[in-house]
């Protein structure tokens, strides 16, 4: 009790509530409806504090839970990433500057041709079999 108002007095801006209760709990003489009125204030700040101290528990919880999956998430968008750029070794533009390889990107993403689209497939295919062949 003497901690949680100790920790109220810290506050910027304690609520109308709060201020009552640091002033029940500093008056010199209580009547008996002041100690009601102190003991109701009081479990009501010791609830919302169990409730806050909950809360922030329950965040850390979720933290630790969500943690995993970002990392799996993360470890996944990372090898998809460098899959892709090892494309750009198998097919030989891996001295190619960065510039002309996105150059080189955009103008096929602008193909529209499904047959243009479908022999570049039969190309990569028939290199990425190769190359399993060659893993082997």
């Amino acid at each position: 009790m003497v901690d949680l108002l100790a920790k109220i007095k810290t506050y910027p801006k304690p609520s109308a509530q709060q201020k009552l209760l640091l002033e029940l709990a500093d008056a010199p003489t209580r009547t008996p409806t002041d100690i009601t009125k102190f003991k109701m204030l009081l479990a009501a700040e010791v609830a919302a504090d169990n409730a806050a101290k909950a809360m922030a528990k329950a965040a850390a919880l979720m933290r630790h839970e969500e943690r995993p999956r970002a990392i799996k998430e993360r470890r996944a968008g990372n090898h998809r990433l460098i899959s892709k750029g090892m494309l750009f070794e198998l097919a030989g533009l891996g001295s190619r500057s960065s510039e002309e390889l996105l150059g080189l990107l955009l103008t096929a993403g602008a193909t529209t041709d499904p047959q243009q689209w479908a022999a570049w497939k039969a190309k990569g295919d028939a290199l990425l079999a190769e190359q399993d062949t060659d893993n082997e």
